[in-house]
């Protein structure tokens, strides 16, 4: 007889423990490591950059995304969604219309004042921007607990972080090679070692020629880039201003001392993969391994 009572508060611990559970409210620490907390895994989520977007659908919410970024073009579905603004200017009015209950913002891209007005308002704030890969995975795993789909995040950021440790590996003992990523022609900029397409480089068994710079975004002048005589010059690439990245590398042509042109290493890849910090970074970080490897080959040719 002393079982029964014993099971009937087993099944009532189990059934409170359910309910605590189904009423515990989701919450994560963004990247400014501020604890955002929801009532419920959000229903109405808003992105405010292409990268949010995309991280949003990897997570397993893109059925909950309700607006986006200007040039949310990944993936497809994301396309037939509204737009409040760009990197520059939110439409607050707009955004505030669509009653979101989750902002995901872009912690440097976006305008702070603004996105401070949505919080003051009430609005939920997430704030990502990731640097490193294992970032990349642990905003997908924070983005699913938020919406509640958090096995699906968890499954993606596991396939991704396999995929870069395996790139990684494979070119950890291939000859170093001397890399100039072109970020923009004017200013001239490139990126550090701390941005995660200079952590990609040297996945690559590339040697950032600006790695060093303090600056993520450094500025530069023709002068630094001929100083520091890179093998190869990379660029990003996207189908509607390809002849504009071929004119950056073709400015480079006239500078024939230089290694990467003497030895004809001035590349393109993908530009949205490579830059935008979601799984698609392995597709990106690929081709800019590839682009290393051919100079790293001329240079075997010819030794």
């Amino acid at each position: 007889m002393a079982a029964k009572p014993l099971l009937v508060g087993a099944l009532m611990l189990g059934a409170v423990a359910s309910v605590a559970q189904a009423s515990a409210k989701p919450c994560a620490v963004d990247d400014l490591e501020r604890k955002v907390c929801l009532e419920a895994p959000a229903r109405r989520i808003v992105a405010l950059s292409p990268g949010a977007t995309e991280l949003a659908f990897a997570a397993g919410a893109g059925d909950r995304v309700v607006a986006v970024s200007a040039h949310s073009n990944y993936p497809p579905p994301a396309q037939k969604l509204p737009s409040v603004g760009d990197y520059n200017r939110i439409d607050l009015e707009a955004l505030v219309g669509l009653e979101p209950d989750l902002v995901v913002g872009w912690e440097t891209g976006n305008p702070g004042k603004q996105l401070e007005t949505l919080a003051s308002l009430g609005t939920k704030v997430f704030y990502i921007e990731p640097r490193t890969a294992a970032g990349v995975a642990n905003a997908l795993t924070r983005l699913g607990r938020l919406a509640g789909s958090e096995a699906t995040a968890e499954q993606k950021a596991e396939t991704f972080l396999a995929g870069m440790a395996a790139l990684k590996e494979r070119y950890a003992e291939r000859a170093p090679v001397r890399v100039f990523y072109q970020v923009w022609d004017a200013p001239l900029m490139s990126l550090n070692d701390e941005h995660l397409i200079g952590r990609a480089i040297r996945d690559c068994g590339g040697v950032n020629v600006f790695g060093a710079r303090p600056r993520l975004v450094p500025r530069l002048s023709d002068e630094a880039v001929l100083a520091a005589n890179p093998e190869v010059i990379i660029t990003g690439s996207r189908d509607a201003d390809e002849n504009a990245r071929n004119q950056w590398l073709a400015h480079w042509q006239p500078y024939s001392s230089m290694a990467a042109v003497e030895r004809e290493n001035l590349y393109t890849v993908p530009a949205d993969p490579l830059v935008r910090p979601t799984p698609r970074f392995l597709q990106g970080a690929q081709s800019l391994c590839e682009r290393i490897d051919r100079a790293r080959e001329k240079r075997a040719r010819t030794e």
